[in-house]
């Protein structure tokens, strides 16, 4: 591992004033050790916010929750205002990793986390998301875990989260604090960047800035779904994901929002969709239309062609749950009104 200094910050003010565009932030770590360890990410500075008190708390905020920054995967999945009100975003942190990095794992490091694309991890091989310019070795190779969605001539790599995934599908908001101590908010199809010819740029993040909580809004009233497709049945990252939340009134589709993991550049989320389903009567039919819609686009090779079929039965699965076309099964869960 590459030398490197260490800054322990006691304030969001100090934490801001130590970025510079070769540090990195550092809170439960387990992402960025391993890629220090790799030499795929040598940072000359590493700052440490878990001493910075208040972001690691879950609070109200408005008729939804603010989620801090520090707040552990582990302690995210298990509270009760999670579990009864967003039980999709439960559900989907349960589904990633092992219990051991979910006890460290926070949620501003999960937003951050780096693809497992395994061109990016071997500093061998060119990849222009660790080195611009340098080309694309997933290119013609294996790609069974690559993105279909979103991709690039420069970058074919999947975004890893389950987290966000669940959090695109309950229309999460992201605060940032600036340096100057402004804070804004951003949807996270804004705050991630689709890799164009810049795959290295991947969110809007900008020098000194600070994601200080996620914010999710009222909880909807119906039933919430994450289901996760993968090679084993624990700790391993997604081939196909699918988070989904609806409410059916009069036997119309209303409020739908499905999000996709394994698949896209980012958490992905198709708005056409989403407004495709809302308002139409529950089937397999329509489930099956909205797959097409949502892979027009899609660009698959050999070894991930798969993942349009197996999408398509994943959306028409979980859809089928979530309107009480199906009986549900493990992984749907049903929010009533909260008081």
């Amino acid at each position: 591992m590459k030398p490197f200094d260490y800054v322990r910050a006691n304030d969001l003010i100090s934490a801001a004033g130590a970025l510079d565009e070769k540090s990195e932030i550092i809170a439960g770590g387990t992402n960025l050790l391993d890629l220090m360890k790799l030499q795929v990410m040598a940072p000359d500075k590493v700052v440490d916010i878990t001493r910075i008190p208040g972001l690691d708390k879950i609070e109200p905020e408005g008729e939804g929750l603010r989620i801090g920054t520090l707040v552990k995967n582990a302690d995210l999945a298990a509270d009760p205002r999670i579990r009864t009100g967003y039980p999709v975003l439960s559900r989907a942190l349960l589904a990633g990793a092992s219990g051991q990095i979910r006890n460290k794992a926070t949620t501003g490091g999960n937003l951050l986390q780096r693809t497992r694309c395994p061109y990016f991890y071997d500093p061998e091989m060119a990849c222009n998301k660790r080195e611009p310019g340098a080309g694309c070795s997933a290119k013609g190779g294996v790609s069974r875990m690559l993105a279909i969605l979103g991709t690039s001539e420069d970058c074919r790599a999947a975004h890893p989260s389950d987290m966000a995934v669940a959090l695109r599908a309950l229309n999460a908001m992201i605060e940032i604090r600036r340096k100057n101590g402004d804070i804004y908010h951003l949807a996270m199809d804004d705050f991630y960047q689709l890799p164009g010819d810049r795959p290295d740029i991947e969110t809007t993040l900008k020098d000194g800035e600070i994601i200080t909580a996620v914010i999710l809004p009222k909880p909807v009233v119906g039933v919430q779904s994450y289901r996760k497709i993968r090679d084993r049945a624990s700790y391993a990252f997604a081939l196909v994901s699918v988070a989904a939340v609806a409410t059916v009134e009069h036997g119309l589709i209303q409020n739908a929002s499905v999000a996709f993991g394994g698949i896209g550049s980012r958490p992905w989320a198709d708005l056409d969709v989403n407004a495709f389903l809302n308002g139409k009567e529950p089937s397999a039919e329509l489930f099956g239309d909205a797959a097409d819609l949502l892979l027009t686009a899609a660009i698959t090779d050999e070894g991930n062609a798969f993942k349009t079929t197996m999408t398509r039965r994943a959306l028409i699965a979980v859809m089928s749950e979530v309107t009480g076309l199906r009986e549900a099964s493990v992984g749907s869960d049903r929010v009533g009104e909260i008081a």
